[in-house]
């Protein structure tokens, strides 16, 4: 130590020299056996021995510790992708920080499950962690204004962690709602930034309204106008929820397709609409580029079980095929859908009440019929092998018309039946709906109820209009029947107002049917809602009916574990020829009419 310091402080005067040592040590190598021993399995002998004595005794000692306490978190988002709606698009925010309403703790609280087919952990601890809906709901900024259906929280539930989901639940049951509360819980959550919503032209409004009240704080890009500014808005950079009709989105395909980002959701209402998986429609809608694709319908299945392939090679391409069995059908889409019916979930709500109303013709009526009937028949016959299914639907069609209306005397049993019943209606304060397949027959039915205060909405009625109509059918008092047509008004209308429905005339599909009397037997409806059907006695109506009775079970055939049942809810080819005992091009009827 002396020298270091000598060193170190005359280190100026005098050099140390260093003379390095060469420290190597031989090391050699030798074997002991041990690697070897170590991967060799030891051997081991086993020997009984009986133990001898008393039997000993048991204690039960709890080993159980207190019980752990858990702590519930949200994983924190990155501010930068945060959905800050009110910013972006001008809108005020509040300075202080909003209230959490408190949670009824004696109500059960619905957990969010992540899909069955969700593998990384990641993902799965992001869903499971969640605090409870009714929680995430009870936050002032996410604040609903009614209290939403247990059944209503179970399908938010279920829209929330799925990429690909079918909402079809019976028609009246809230999918808008259960929609929009899932999107905007995903949207606060920056688990969305770009969502494209498509819907029938007519129900963009409704759609516009129900936005209003679910979600206000969502700004809303409908797309309409000429081609350049359907083009801007296309490409609007902020756009956070689109809204487009299906005639829309297929005539702009080239500017979807081509988007630099693809859509984080893509939602269909009445996705019924992609059921033909070759119309120019379905192959737009698929080709948009998404992450999300979810599917809202009350009639998955309207004619056969190709048409929930159809809205599947939308959700989870490859998913269904055609060809499946029906319980091989079910057990694939049990994950991907959900279906809940009214008795199911409604126990409270007011009955629906369904009658057949049996007319017979007026004398007019029926030697027209007659005569219309044997003319078609003869001439159908004569045709043999040449004749078609849209020969008989000419037939068909002429037939069902002289059952609503003569052609020569413009007579009607049922139009006589139905103005009794309406002013009625009319006279105790009551609205009703009236649907029909026929235009001409509600503009007749209108000219005859002038006197009791009537509206139309069908497919000659203009669109900017239509929402006037609406709104004077729930509102005005003196307005007590609106005259629809199944197309126009069977899907997505709200029209609880209404106690009384009338079928003027059978659609070909009681899906559609099923669907236009939903429009009033749903949530919100006060009293009891009484169906008529009306049937001419002797006629084609009946024995259409006939036909259609016996595949009302349809749903439950793909819905159900047992899955049998009749795969096409329509009239095949040969039961159509059967209708008049004729013979189809395939060969001959036996039982059909």
């Amino acid at each position: 130590m002396s020298g270091s310091k000598r060193a170190s402080t005359n280190a100026h005067q005098t050099d140390i020299g260093v003379t390095p040592t060469d420290l190597t040590l031989p090391v050699a190598l030798f074997s002991t056996g041990w690697q070897t021993a170590l991967h060799r399995p030891p051997k081991i002998t086993v020997h009984a021995q009986e133990i001898a004595g008393t039997r000993p005794g048991v204690v039960s000692l709890d080993l159980r510790g207190k019980p752990l306490k858990v702590s519930r978190f949200v994983f924190a988002s990155d501010p930068s992708t945060t959905a800050d709606f009110m910013g972006e698009w001008g809108g005020h925010k509040s300075a202080s920080p909003p209230r959490r309403k408190k949670r009824d703790r004696t109500k059960p609280a619905t957990r969010i499950t992540p899909p069955a087919h969700t593998i990384k952990l990641e993902e799965r601890l992001w869903y499971l962690l969640q605090p409870s809906l009714e929680e995430l709901l009870s936050e002032a900024s996410l604040r609903l204004p009614f209290d939403p259906f247990p059944y209503q929280i179970a399908g938010i539930a279920f829209l929330f962690p799925r990429y690909a989901a079918v909402l079809a639940d019976e028609m009246g049951l809230g999918k808008t709602m259960q929609a929009i509360t899932a999107l905007r819980l995903l949207l606060h959550a920056a688990q969305l930034r770009r969502v494209l919503l498509i819907c029938p032209k007519p129900l963009v409004t409704n759609w516009q309204r129900e936005f209003s009240v679910w979600a206000p704080e969502i700004p809303l890009n409908v797309i309409s106008g000429n081609a350049q500014q359907r083009a801007w808005k296309w490409n609007h950079p902020q756009a956070v929820l689109t809204i487009a009709n299906y005639e829309l989105v297929q005539r702009d395909h080239a500017l979807l397709h081509d988007t630099p980002h693809p859509y984080d959701l893509v939602l269909l209402d009445e996705a019924q609409r992609i059921k033909n998986r070759k119309g120019a429609t379905a192959s737009a809608v698929r080709a948009i580029p998404r992450i999300r694709s979810w599917a809202l319908t009350g009639t998955p299945v309207e004619n056969s079980i190709e048409d929930l392939v159809g809205i599947f090679e939308f959700v989870a391409p490859g998913q269904l095929d055609d060809q499946m069995r029906a319980t091989q059908m079910a057990k694939r889409v049990s994950d991907y859908v959900l279906r809940r019916t009214k008795d199911q979930v409604l126990t409270d709500l007011p009955p629906k009440l369904v009658r057949n109303a049996v007319i017979d013709l007026t004398p007019s009526q029926r030697e027209s019929y007659r005569k219309a009937e044997e003319e078609g028949t003869v001439r159908l016959s004569q045709m043999g092998a040449h004749a078609n299914v849209t020969h008989v639907f000419e037939l068909i069609l002429r037939l069902k018309q002289i059952c609503n209306f003569d052609p020569l005397t413009d007579e009607s049993a049922k139009a006589d039946h139905l103005c009794a019943k309406l002013e009625e209606i009319a006279a105790s304060g009551k609205k009703a709906i009236i649907f029909s397949q026929y235009v001409v027959t509600l503009e007749k039915l209108f000219t005859r109820l002038s006197g009791i205060g009537a509206v139309q909405y069908h497919g000659k009625v203009r669109p900017r209009i239509r929402e006037q109509v609406l709104h004077q059918f729930c509102e005005d008092p003196s307005t007590h029947v609106i005259l629809m047509s199944y197309g126009a008004g069977s899907v997505g209308l709200n029209l609880q107002v209404a106690e009384y429905v009338f079928l003027f005339d059978r659609w070909w599909n009681p899906a559609v049917e099923d669907q236009a009397i939903n429009r009033a037997h749903r949530i919100g409806v006060a009293g009891p809602v009484t169906v008529t059907r009306f049937l001419a006695q002797a006629t084609i109506e009946e024995r259409i009916d006939e036909i259609l009775e016996q595949k009302r079970e349809i749903f439950e055939s793909i819905f159900s574990p047992q899955g049998s049942g009749p795969k096409n809810m329509g009239l095949s080819q040969q039961e159509i020829f059967g209708l008049f005992s004729l013979h189809s091009p395939q060969g001959p009827i036996s039982g059909a009419a």
